[in-house]
């Protein structure tokens, strides 16, 4: 018959789902001995050094990460992709499972820990989360620490992404953490990329769009995730340019598979028909180089500019996109008013109607002209864009 256990040691096995460290045991009143020999009965396994299961057969994956995180010693937490594993930023389990301990620690001085990473930290009271189990770091700091080890700034992004766009957490506590520290990684960037993701840019596509083609170039921000109502339900779609009734869809592999391409086709022949708004599709290859963000920009500028006021200015030299068009454009086209919800607060937002009103090219020129920079001159742009037209 198995031997009753005393009952903070059921409640530690408990909390720990089955697993035990043979200090914990010996501060429960169990000896060493005792232990041993319910791993020689069959009743109990070793795990890792100095630390046990109290059952048999394999241990579960939540197993596994307490017997890491005891064999690492007191204060240890899960970190980086296992912290973001039990986050539910990743799916799966991890090759290897990361665990962070305080600085002062050392729980390889004895040889490595088979199939763990250990980092130590001298802020760790401040990254733990206060209550969770197993112990992890917040999900703030475990975005911030896998920026840290990420092979590229797309990487990164795809990390604050997923943190933001599964709702573990927002782009104000990510901003707060990365005050916090005194050195993060890409931190200006970081900071640019929460913006970003804030207005809806929610994967590393997404985010090429409007930083590389949008903003570089010059054309209107979208509005993004925007909610539009159709028979079949809500549509929520990527970049919709309200006053030119025009939509950009960002179309990813993953995101967008061919048995689900038809669906998409026919969502935008229900939004051309019904609702007068007009789609075009950009993919991977579209986004995938700056050269090809120009084309992308080029093609994108002069679509916006036969459907509404001419936008789009190129980024440097070489740039296909058209500057003389901006100046010299056509104000006043009219729109029809669509009624759409934001995709994050909910609220039903009513846009469009009489655009600007008819100005002639000189009165236009004459606001492209004004000084902007508070010191009564223009800036490089704009003694190039006035370059332009004289040429033009």
């Amino acid at each position: 018959m198995a031997p009753e256990l005393a009952g903070e040691i059921r409640w530690l096995l408990e909390r720990q789902d089955g697993v035990i460290a043979v200090s914990q045991a010996a501060s429960a009143g169990m000896s060493a001995k005792t232990v041993h020999g319910q791993v020689r009965a069959g009743r109990w396994q070793v795990m890792r050094r100095g630390v046990y299961a109290a059952f048999t057969g394999p241990p579960t994956r939540r197993a596994e990460l307490w017997g890491a995180l005891l064999r690492a010693g007191p204060g240890a937490v899960l970190s980086h992709q296992s912290a973001a594993e039990v986050w539910g930023l990743v799916n799966g389990a991890g090759p290897v499972i990361h665990v962070t301990v305080p600085h002062e620690s050392n729980p390889e001085r004895c040889g490595r820990i088979p199939g763990v990473v250990v980092h130590r930290s001298r802020s760790l009271d401040r990254a733990r989360h206060p209550s969770l189990s197993p112990p992890r770091t917040r999900v703030e700091e475990t975005v911030l620490d896998l920026i840290e080890c990420a092979r590229s700034f797309d990487e990164a992004y795809d990390w604050i992404c997923r943190a933001i766009g599964r709702r573990r957490t927002t782009a104000a506590r990510l901003r707060t953490a990365v005050a916090a520290r005194s050195r993060t990684r890409w931190r200006r960037e970081v900071e640019l990329a929460l913006g970003y993701a804030e207005s809806g840019a929610l994967s590393v596509l997404e985010y090429r769009y409007v930083r590389g083609v949008e903003r570089a170039h010059g054309l209107p921000m979208a509005s993004r995730q925007a909610r539009v109502r159709q028979a079949t339900g809500n549509r929520y779609l990527d970049n919709l340019y309200v006053a030119y009734r025009a939509c950009v869809e960002i179309d990813g592999a993953a995101a967008h598979p061919s048995d689900e391409q038809w669906r998409d086709k026919g969502r935008d022949r229900w939004n051309a028909v019904h609702e007068g708004i007009e789609t075009i599709r950009v993919g991977v290859l579209d986004l995938i180089s700056k050269e090809r963000q120009c084309r992308t920009a080029a093609d994108v500028a002069k679509w916006l500019s036969g459907r509404g006021p001419a936008v789009g200015r190129p980024c440097g030299p070489g740039c296909p996109v058209s500057l003389v068009g901006v100046v010299r454009a056509e104000y006043g086209r009219k729109v029809h008013p669509i009624n759409f919800g934001c995709g994050w607060c909910g609220s039903r937002v009513a846009w469009g109607g009489a655009g600007r009103q008819p100005t002639d090219a000189a009165q236009a020129e004459r606001e492209m002209y004004a000084p902007r920079n508070g010191r009564g001159r223009a800036s490089l742009s704009e003694l190039r864009l006035r370059e332009a037209l004289e040429d033009g």
